[in-house]
């Protein structure tokens, strides 16, 4: 008698783990979303209000927290 764990495991060989992004362009999403991290970020520091909070500063923060970990798996340091 077979343990369903075993019959998940052969059935999923057969379709193997496709990331939407690539090893090899992780380098460049990663510096792109740094890059729009950064700029965002000096965007908001000029004026700092609620609504650039929200327009500005929110996503600097999710651009650099995506960037740095794609730039962590670009150059091998697997998270």
């Amino acid at each position: 008698m077979d343990s369903p764990l075993i019959e998940v495991w052969h059935a999923a060989s057969g379709s193997p783990f496709l990331p939407t992004v690539g090893k090899g362009t992780q380098f460049f999403v990663a510096s792109l979303l740094l890059l729009i991290g950064f700029s965002l970020t000096g965007a908001f520091t000029l004026n700092r209000s609620i609504l650039n909070l929200l327009l500005l500063g929110i996503p600097a923060s999710l651009a650099f927290a995506f960037g740095v970990v794609y730039m962590f798996c670009a150059v091998g340091v697997y998270v």
